[in-house]
């Protein structure tokens, strides 16, 4: 009988704390044994993979991804289903998804929001998964529902300042944030500042300015920076930690640096849009920009693209997330080009699906930047993530005994030629990629699960298996500002 049922060796291994030459023993869906390189000659197992000298990192862990979600506000339908949109993340390196259960503000409770989400994710994941429940009606029978949650092993959410159909007001929000603090649960926050974006579109119609570039035009950094810097006040008040997602400004990471240096558990989360796009692709012929309309959107250029990789380097950006938000460019019904009619030949950008695709793309494209020292990079594609989402150390880590065996094998440095990504080479279900033509210098040539191989690059392809992704019950964040043993009491102010 084998010693362990998979090694790894040979390999250059990489996490958040540590950089060295170990062969990796896998047993049981666990990290047995991390040992020094050729230690483990002669001990038998049932696979052994010849890393060569690659990297070997903990799997990535994405959380921020939509699969699947109705349509909650336009004409858009996410085109990924959690079948495709986890076969997908495996493909690129990611052995851990956590996507979003949204509640339409006509809906009076979250549990059965949760339990429809479940049907759709139950036995057709690739990799393991979880929720963030997505709140727009925090009514105080939602609030209630929290230590429910917390039971069904949620602890996070996400709230918006922006968009009708989602948008909270800041007295709403501090009631989300008063409850998710007694119960210590991690509260995302989309911080752009709806009334104004709203304006600005609507003077920008007014002058028939429609096309996908207005989209950027709507929505400038201040718009951003001053619902970040809201957050963060509304944050300081209740005394709790928050995650600000998706932030694209320079500016308004200043704010979110400030608060941290200040001591408040202000976290954020950037993606690689914001590092390798700019406004100009929203500017192409016709209606091709519309394929990079996201919320918000890329900046202006190289200097903003640097003041993002400076909060990555730095510590300002907690976790680097996908924000996969696929829609299919050439439909006419659900996807971005549902708002071509007639009267307005190419679109208007208010009504345009909002989002791009990316789970797959995530990893290879900033590890080939090779702008962050490796164990950055496990940080914030990993490690930050399992620990700000209540899964480390089973998730985001190397643990003997106990991390989950899911681990990304990249090839040697130099071994790959440049690759340029093209869609056609991809696993999602979208029909472009908005990083189309870019080059990366590395991709995972397999990828580890719980010990199962499930993707290998090499003339192989998905070895993996829809189901084979187990759902993941979290705990409290271990971040710091996690838990308050105090009640909020108003009268300190």
């Amino acid at each position: 009988m084998s010693s362990y049922d998979l090694m790894i060796i040979n390999g250059l291994v990489v996490t958040a704390s540590d950089i060295g030459h170990y062969d990796v023993a896998i047993k049981n869906e666990k990290i047995a044994l991390l040992a020094p390189t050729g230690s483990l000659a002669g001990i038998e197992a049932d696979k052994v993979i010849d890393a060569e000298g690659g990297y070997v990192m903990p799997g990535g862990v994405d959380a921020h991804v939509h699969l699947e979600e109705p349509p909650l506000f336009g004409k858009g339908r996410s085109a990924d289903t959690y079948e495709t949109g986890t076969r997908s993340a495996i493909c690129g390196g990611t052995t851990t998804v956590i996507t979003f259960a949204p509640q339409s503000k006509d809906r009076t409770s979250l549990l059965s929001v949760l339990e429809e989400t479940h049907k759709k994710a139950e036995n057709n994941c690739y990799t393991d998964y979880s929720f963030h429940l997505l709140l727009s009606n925090p009514t105080p029978s939602i609030l209630n529902e929290f230590p429910n949650l917390r039971n069904e092993g949620i602890s996070s959410l996400k709230i918006y300042m922006t968009y009708e159909a989602l948008q909270l007001r800041d007295n709403q929000i501090l009631d989300v944030l008063l409850a998710a603090r007694k119960d210590s649960i991690t509260t995302m926050i989309h911080a752009e500042n709806g009334d104004i974006l709203s304006w600005m579109t609507d003077q920008l119609e007014q002058r028939g300015l429609v096309e996908p570039k207005y989209h950027a035009t709507s929505r400038p950094q201040l718009v951003e920076t001053e619902a970040t810097n809201r957050a963060i006040t509304l944050s300081e008040i209740i005394d709790t930690p928050i995650l600000i997602v998706h932030v694209s400004s320079p500016s308004a990471a200043t704010h979110i640096r400030n608060a941290q240096t200040r001591g408040l558990p202000i976290y954020a989360e950037t993606c690689p849009q914001y590092l390798f796009l700019t406004r100009d692709d929203l500017d192409k012929p016709g209606f091709e920009g519309a394929k990079c309309v996201c919320s918000p959107p890329p900046r202006e250029g190289k200097e903003d693209h640097e003041g993002i990789w400076l909060g990555l380097q730095n510590g300002t950006f907690t976790v680097l997330s996908s924000d996969h938000c696929p829609f299919v460019y050439e439909d006419a019904e659900l996807g971005k080009k549902s708002v071509i009619s007639a009267e307005f030949p190419l679109g208007r950008f208010r009504y345009i699906p909002n989002g791009c695709p990316g789970i797959e793309t995530r990893l290879p494209l900033v590890l080939s930047e090779a702008r962050l020292e490796l164990s950055k990079f496990v940080e914030v594609t990993s490690t930050n993530a399992a620990k700000l989402y209540g899964l480390y150390p089973r998730k985001g880590a190397l643990l003997p005994g106990l991390s989950d065996a899911d681990l990304v094998v990249w090839y040697p440095p130099g071994r790959l030629e440049e690759w340029r990504v093209r869609n056609e080479e991809l696993h999602h279900g979208v029909d472009y990629t908005p990083f189309e033509g870019r080059v990366v210098r590395n991709w995972p040539r397999y990828t580890v699960l719980r010990g199962k191989v499930v993707w290998e690059r090499d003339g192989v392809g998905v070895l993996g298996e829809k189901g084979w992704g187990r759902f993941l019950r979290r705990g409290v964040s271990s971040l710091g500002g996690g838990s308050k043993k105090e009640a909020w009491d108003v009268e300190r102010f």
